[in-house]
């Protein structure tokens, strides 16, 4: 659960490689991995065998996209692939992986939101914003939400802003 002291920032990417490339900016600034999550979808017929499956602490992928997610599975800790009704096939890595977990076994419906916007809900997100961040993952865009204390998403905020996040905002 977060504190009333956390907050979080999200960056919304319109690619795999933009979402990724975030990511490694965090992990060099020495952002504590653990307090970062993304979710995305990217999933296109072109291939017919997309598959995830865990062995261990390792998340192993292929399809399309496989080596994206694999090397984010390395950094990030917790991966999942989800069917959610209303966005469709996603795969997330990092925290988040937990909060949707607990809405899906509490069948929580927090106002209405997927499994993934109570997900976001629990680290502080509000209603609104969750509304548009689920109708970006419906687009194929990827997802990045750090969570934490003040300075640590001041700090977040601030390195993601030389990313090329098509949307980057601080919810207090």
């Amino acid at each position: 659960m977060t504190s009333s002291d956390d907050k979080a920032v999200v960056g919304v990417y319109d690619t795999h490689t933009a979402a990724e490339n975030a990511v490694k900016e965090l992990q060099k600034a020495g952002f504590d991995m653990k307090k970062l999550s993304i979710v995305g979808k990217d999933y296109h017929t072109e291939e017919h065998v997309v598959g995830y499956y865990n062995t261990g602490d390792r998340m192993k992928a292929w399809g399309k996209i496989g080596a994206f997610w694999g090397g984010l599975w390395g950094l990030l800790f917790g991966a999942a692939f989800f069917v959610v009704p209303g966005i469709g096939p996603i795969a997330v890595a990092g925290p988040l992986v937990g909060w949707i977990v607990g809405a899906l076994e509490g069948a929580v419906a927090v106002g209405g939101l997927t499994a993934v916007g109570a997900a976001l809900a629990g680290i502080g997100i509000p209603k609104d914003s969750i509304i548009k961040y689920e109708t970006q993952l419906k687009a194929d865009k990827f997802i990045l939400a750090c969570h934490g204390t003040v300075d640590e998403m001041e700090k977040a905020h601030s390195i993601l802003k030389t990313t090329k996040a098509a949307e980057l905002n601080l919810h207090a």
